[in-house]
């Protein structure tokens, strides 16, 4: 999977050499004349997630992607890759328990960054505790409170377990998770739906 990373080769050849050589993010001119000080002060900046949340739903409350939505690696986070969840991905948003929905919705703010860690517990293309590190920043990304962040990072941590044996054993079986065909009939259901193969990638 790429991993999107901009190089300062990669902003030259957008912006153009003499935009780097000349402009500094402060306006003063580059004494070194090659933007390192201008490109510097870009690459600390915090990236935004990239892609808004446009989802379609099923009758019972499961949730596909109508849009692609990426996450990528801050200051810092480089070791992490970025990852994109494809337009048609199948989720539930934040898996959380119905009794705790008074307290923490499936669709609050951190659904975005629930919704990229689906994907990756989906797959398991990266080892679950790097999957469960990606939901902690793109929480942090949205400005999720510390404290409902550090309890839903401690319980993917804790629980998560299961939900990645059961996603590898469901994969195993034959069922997946990208929609080809979208339902247009509201009163569809996922568990019917799921059974029909020409609706998946």
């Amino acid at each position: 999977m790429p991993t999107n990373r901009i190089s300062r080769r990669d902003v030259a050849a957008i912006l153009g050499a003499s935009a780097l050589s000349c402009v500094l993010a402060t306006g003063e001119e580059d004494p070194k004349n090659d933007g390192a000080r201008w490109m510097d002060q870009w690459i600390k900046e915090g990236r935004a997630p990239a892609g808004g949340l446009y989802l379609g739903r099923f009758a019972d409350p499961i949730y596909f992607l109508t849009q692609p939505i990426t996450w990528m690696p801050n200051k810092g986070q480089e070791r992490h890759h970025g990852v994109t969840a494809p337009k048609g991905f199948v989720t539930d948003l934040a898996s959380i328990p119905r009794p705790f929905w008074s307290l923490l919705r499936p669709d609050g703010l951190y659904a975005y960054a629930a919704i990229l860690h689906d994907y990756l517990y989906w797959f398991q293309t990266r080892p679950r505790e790097e999957c469960d590190m990606i939901l902690k920043f793109g929480m942090e990304d949205f400005g999720v409170d510390k404290a409902t962040v550090t309890i839903i990072y401690q319980a993917v941590r804790k629980g998560g377990g299961v939900a990645w044996a059961d996603n590898a054993r469901l994969r195993k079986s034959g069922e997946s998770r990208i929609l080809k065909n979208f339902p247009e009939d509201p009163r569809t259901r996922w568990d019917s739906w799921k059974k029909i193969r020409e609706n998946f990638e």
